[in-house]
């Protein structure tokens, strides 16, 4: 079933015009992996389509609210975490519970959190990549080049915004001028902002 999903994710992004670039000799068995741009629904497509072409499974952080049916059964078809954002259990401890108990986990953010501009991003993705004890992947869709491209992997230090401006040199060395407010500091962050 995998390498059918492989051609028909090969395919369309054929048809689309774009390229998928070879899958890097870092990813693994568990990581989280941030995508940017987020400029229109079509991003979400490319994102799993990518997952066919890993041979993989991807994931997605959903409200809980979010999973009656029929939703639950599609939210479950495209990879769908129910997260209960009344727990007492924040939404990191959840995630980071969920990549401990199993043996593969690909968790797939987008940090802008919207289709709009915005000038600096949410930070739940570092959180919950931390706790769980993962890197972070950074994946890029280029709609310049038409191409879905690997810009590299972070392993979460002890300090986020350093690790933040990290991630900002990867994808502004790609030509990608990545929204982060310098100003932000660890004490102005809520660790279950998504």
């Amino acid at each position: 079933m995998k390498h059918i999903l492989y051609l028909a994710g090969k395919f369309f992004y054929f048809l689309m015009g774009w390229q998928f670039e070879p899958v890097p000799p870092y990813l693994s068995s568990k990581h989280v992996i941030i995508g940017f741009p987020h400029t229109s629904n079509m991003d979400a497509v490319r994102a799993f389509l990518g997952y066919w072409i890993t041979k993989r499974t991807g994931h997605i952080m959903v409200k809980k609210e979010w999973f009656f049916w029929p939703m639950s059964w599609v939210f479950k078809i495209i990879g769908g975490i129910p997260i209960d954002r009344r727990s007492p259990q924040g939404a990191v401890e959840q995630m980071a519970d969920i990549f401990n108990s199993r043996d593969e986990f690909l968790l797939a953010i987008v940090p802008e959190g919207t289709r709009k501009k915005v000038t600096t991003i949410k930070k739940g993705f570092w959180h919950i990549a931390k706790a769980a004890n993962v890197s972070i992947i950074c994946w890029f869709l280029d709609n310049k080049n038409k191409k879905a491209r690997w810009l590299g992997e972070i392993t979460p230090g002890e300090n986020m915004i350093d690790d933040l401006i990290r991630i900002r040199d990867i994808y502004e060395k790609a030509g990608y001028l990545f929204p982060l407010d310098i100003a932000d500091s660890p004490g102005k962050t809520n660790p279950d902002e998504q």
